[in-house]
């Protein structure tokens, strides 16, 4: 198949990347050649990486982006497309732009998915006039490694639509849950308020970084810490999700808390800039958040 890919970043860059490893020619569109250039740089290395556990071969690396092509024109990189995967940014108005112009771009057979963790699947449909073929496509980061896909109907999404996308995920080796269109879907309404409510716990000083994310990695079992999870993901990402369910189910606990928000407008959006809950500066992860000026 020929799998176009919205959005070269983290996501879509992971996504392109398990889709060539299983034999799909993929277009990787993205707004600038500088971004493709980053984003097929990304999976090189992870590809590398993958190499150098001897899961694959380097032939089978090279192989792999050579089925990749990147575009900075999303017509002629959704032309030939027999599914478009949209991985922008996790904004509503960017994605309702980003499916209009899919709808007048891509063919009109073609099924239109989306990544959004978060944000309507009905709502999204509503920029097009084929609702029947837009679906959510929820891959969990990092995507090379994680099983889960979250396979998200809107209102008119199709049965077809819908075992395409089953088949397709099943393909790439991964677990498809299909789950229903409500905000923030499963994954995110079970774990942002988690990941909220150990951000109020730091804000009110009740622990420090390090101490919260112990407590949840020893007592619960959890493999990251709920704030170094949120580096993880970006706490902008976190911030949105949290407004979309907030706005969505207008229930005071999905309200982000308010030393989220101070971080996400000082630009400390963890990993991604360098400094969130930890620094990442130098790779590593000092503390640089402290009681001191949480409030």
């Amino acid at each position: 198949m020929n799998i176009s890919v919205i959005g070269a970043g983290q996501m879509g860059g992971g996504i392109a990347q398990v889709f060539a490893t299983k034999g799909h020619h993929v277009s990787l569109v993205d707004i600038s050649q500088e971004a493709l250039d980053r984003g097929l740089a990304a999976i090189g290395k992870s590809l590398d990486r993958i190499v150098r556990k001897e899961v694959i071969s380097v032939e089978e690396k090279d192989a792999t982006l050579g089925r990749i092509t990147g575009f900075t024109d999303m017509g002629a990189g959704t032309q030939d497309a027999d599914l478009v995967i949209e991985a922008a940014t996790e904004n509503v108005d960017l994605k309702l732009k980003i499916f209009a112009q899919l709808d007048r771009l891509a063919p009109a057979a073609a099924p239109l998915a989306t990544n959004t963790s978060s944000i309507s699947i009905t709502r999204i449909a509503a920029a097009t006039q084929r609702p029947d073929k837009v679906i959510g496509m929820h891959f969990m980061n990092p995507v090379p490694v994680m099983k889960l896909v979250e396979v998200i109907r809107g209102y008119a999404t199709s049965d077809a639509t819908t075992d395409l996308v089953m088949s397709l995920s099943r393909e790439l080796n991964k677990v498809p849950v299909a789950v229903n269109d409500y905000p923030g879907f499963v994954a995110n309404r079970v774990l942002m308020p988690m990941i909220n409510e150990a951000i109020t716990t730091l804000f009110e000083g009740v622990a420090g970084v390090e101490e919260i994310d112990t407590v949840m990695k020893l007592g619960m079992a959890h493999p990251m810490g709920p704030l170094q999870l949120a580096d993880y993901i970006g706490l902008d990402t976190c911030l949105a999700i949290l407004r979309v369910m907030h706005e969505g189910f207008g229930r005071p606990h999905y309200q982000p808390c308010p030393l989220l928000v101070n971080m996400v407008t000082a630009g400390k959006l963890g990993r991604k800039s360098g400094e969130g809950f930890y620094d990442y500066a130098g790779g590593g992860k000092e503390l640089v958040v402290s009681t001191s000026f949480q409030k």
